[in-house]
């Protein structure tokens, strides 16, 4: 399989009065097409930053990041808002919705900035909201949805795009343990069938062990969790 996602060498280091405070260094990794990756470790282990990176809201001090064999980072600012726009989906751990729109029309959110927001577009967002199990809740505001139900319309949005990369920072964090196995089942059946690279964030053992590999991210670099 291809690798959409390649990363070789990133570092990531914040300047201190003192010496720069390093929160990544050296990282490298692949995901390929229809792969997922899990990244687990402490609070304050810079797996967040990593993420940020990956989605190209952060620059790297160093290294490289390769979507779709195409370095973000050399593309001019105006050009890097419309290929994160193109290219990735992100789920976080609070679902972000407008509480004054819809379920169909938080999905439809991401389609503005393109013009995008067509028939065509919400005709894709219905299919994909009914895809998670919400085609009764279309015209739903998020106040009358449970914690499960906002997280899938959050996954309805990532994808509505019809990114390469889905990013997911803690997305079952705030949801009881059902919820959270139905979120993650979504997750895997949906970039599995449509060929999406997935690399997701979790301080959660359960949740990892599904996925095809787990790193854990320490001293800021990755590792197989439990290496030494």
């Amino acid at each position: 399989m291809s690798a959409p996602l390649r990363v070789e060498g990133l570092r990531k280091r914040f300047p201190t009065p003192a010496e720069d405070l390093v929160v990544l260094d050296d990282v490298s990794f692949e995901v390929p097409a229809g792969g997922s990756l899990a990244i687990m470790g402490p609070s304050g282990s810079g797996k967040s930053t990593l993420l940020h990176i990956l989605g190209t809201l952060e620059r790297p001090s160093s290294g490289r990041v390769e979507l779709g064999g195409e370095d973000p980072f050399a593309l001019p600012a105006g050009q890097l808002a419309a290929f994160r726009g193109r290219r990735v989906g992100f789920v976080f751990q609070d679902h972000h919705l407008l509480p004054q729109l819809t379920a169909l029309e938080n999905v439809l959110v991401p389609l503005l900035p393109r013009g995008a927001a067509t028939s065509e577009g919400e005709g894709r967002a219905r299919a994909l909201l009914a895809r998670v199990g919400l085609e009764n809740r279309l015209e739903h505001f998020p106040a009358e949805l449970s914690g499960g139900e906002r997280q899938r319309v959050a996954i309805a949005r990532a994808l509505v795009t019809q990114p390469m990369l889905l990013l997911c920072d803690e997305p079952t964090g705030n949801l009881d343990a059902r919820s959270a196995a139905g979120v993650v089942d979504l997750f895997l059946e949906v970039h599995r069938q449509d060929g999406k690279a997935l690399v997701l964030v979790t301080h959660s053992k359960e949740v990892a062990a599904r996925f095809d590999r787990t790193a854990e991210l320490r001293n800021g670099r990755l590792a197989a969790p439990g290496s030494a």
